[in-house]
């Protein structure tokens, strides 16, 4: 059973009724602890250390939980964006795998309980209580998410919006609605698909396998003036290499054995549409040639005839190679690949999508649900330490890992709510993953361990890390990693090899 947490900050009261006011009771903290058998109790205070540790001395006396006090500055406690980034700094120090988080939301300022809401509702699930000396200790049910994660960027948004009306770029399309996102590098790439879905112009996406170029293809497709047309997906790693020419070209009967009819090839049927050539890296080099001219000249000849025929084609391929290096290695033709990459979309890894995989978890878990509903299955909903679970993984095979993911665990959760155990067992962990990068700790000693270097990975890890919190900030991520000053921070940079950046 995962380790039951409680967060919170200290209120006001908490410290009057520490101090033995008659009039505040125990307080909403100690009120809280006494309701429930929790195993760590983490607090939060903006309050000087000689006010805050009588009050977790006084605490602990009446609880046999852990208790750790986090003393925080903040400059006001009613700005959001400081109290979020304190309250996310304090949560980074908890394995989330191995807990059930609950936070507080009597104890301190308003500002306070909207963060831990919004925190509960995205990247950090929880569960959320509230107490009162008349109504007690009671479980607070708040029905909406908000993306945590951008809260300091809220009052950017509306210039965004003003920046693209001046550059006039098209308002957000229905046809691009099936995309879920928000993190800033989908919303670039959204952004790039809809300018170019409504030219006729060749795209090449690129993306690891499971990152949705199909999706972003279709989408293009729907927003562009041949949605009216067909829409012609080709796996081109699927066709057998003697079969390719008649597949994309057709023939006419008697072009071979088994051609005892005439048949029109994936070309001449996306006439008027859009043809979309899936992992074009994989089509042999001599059907190349072949497609290079079909581009060219906007005609086809089937296999078996003399007579080409016009056709009108829109072209969107995908890769989930770096066709550029295989251009460099001779294995794809480099007029071929600049005739189809005049517009690249590059799809960046799930990993890569801060603050999308908690609105693709809940969308897919509603699409699974709406599926098996017609099947008679009840509806399944996620355990909070389940979903931490998910969250933490790196799911390397991105979006379509974690649809089936979610299927085997809704298949193999006999109950209503979907567990740890569950999304244990349906997530294909390779024994690397583990017992590797995330067992570090555990690693086997029979066939020896390269302290030094695996001493170098944590470093690098946590320097980059911090790097990125704090926007590259030396002074601030030397603070979260606990030197002194920048300097040190910049000799253990040095030390491990990281890039540099301004202070």
């Amino acid at each position: 059973m995962p380790e039951a947490v409680l967060v919170s900050w200290i209120g006001r009261t908490d410290l009057r009724a520490a101090a033995g006011e008659m009039a505040v009771g125990m307080g909403p903290l100690a009120q809280a602890v006494l309701a429930s058998d929790y195993q760590q109790i983490l607090l939060l205070s903006d309050f000087p250390s000689e006010q805050a540790e009588p009050f977790v001395g006084w605490l602990r006396a009446q609880t046999a939980a852990k208790i750790r006090l986090r003393c925080v500055k903040l400059t006001s406690p009613i700005d959001f964006g400081e109290i979020y980034q304190r309250a996310v700094e304090a949560l980074e120090d908890l394995d989330c795998r191995q807990i059930a988080l609950t936070f507080h939301l009597s104890p301190g300022t308003p500002a306070m309980a909207s963060v831990w809401i919004l925190l509960a509702k995205t990247t950090h699930p929880a569960r959320l209580i509230q107490s009162s000396p008349e109504a007690g200790v009671a479980e607070a049910e708040v029905p909406f998410a908000i993306a945590a994660e951008f809260i300091p960027r809220l009052l950017r948004q509306s210039d965004q919006r003003l920046s693209l009306l001046a550059q006039g770029a098209p308002d957000e399309a229905a046809e691009f609605a099936a995309i879920i996102h928000r993190s800033p590098a989908m919303v670039r790439v959204i952004a790039l698909a809809r300018r170019v879905a409504v030219r006729s112009i060749p795209v090449l996406i690129e993306g690891e396998s499971g990152t949705g170029k199909e999706l972003v293809a279709r989408a293009i497709h729907q927003a562009s003036p041949r949605a009216a047309r067909a829409f012609i997906t080709v796996n081109c790693g699927a066709i057998p290499p003697e079969l390719v020419e008649s597949e994309f070209f057709g023939h006419r009967r008697g072009a071979f054995t088994s051609a005892v009819s005439d048949r029109k090839g994936h070309f001449e049927r996306a006439d008027g549409g859009t043809l979309f050539l899936d992992e074009i890296g994989e089509l042999p080099k001599a059907i190349q040639v072949k497609l290079l001219r079909s581009l060219q000249e906007s005609e086809v000849t089937p296999v078996g005839s003399s007579e080409a025929r016009r056709v009108d084609v829109r072209v969107v391929a995908a890769t989930n190679r770096e066709l550029l290096s295989e251009v460099a290695a001779g294995t794809f033709r480099e007029d071929l690949f600049y005739r189809l990459a005049v517009a690249i979309i590059r799809l960046p890894p799930l990993r890569e999508r801060a603050g999308d995989l908690s609105l693709l978890i809940d969308a897919l878990l509603q699409q699974l649900n709406v599926a098996v509903s017609e099947l008679g299955v009840q509806h399944k909903k996620l355990s909070a330490s389940a979903r931490n679970l998910l969250l933490q993984h790196p799911w390397p095979g991105n979006v379509r890992e974690l649809l089936n993911t979610l299927q085997r665990a809704a298949v193999w959760s006999d109950d209503e709510t979907i567990g740890l155990d569950a999304i244990s067992d349906a997530l294909l962990l390779s024994p690397r993953t583990r017992y590797g990068e995330h067992e570090i700790l555990n690693r086997p000693l029979e066939s020896g361990v390269e302290l030094e270097a695996l001493m170098g990975q944590v470093a690098r890890h946590y320097i980059e890390r911090a790097l990125a919190h704090t926007r590259n900030n030396k002074t601030q991520a030397a603070r979260l990693l606990g030197f002194g000053n920048y300097q040190t921070f910049t000799n253990w940079m040095n030390r491990y090899d990281v890039g540099h950046v301004e202070q």
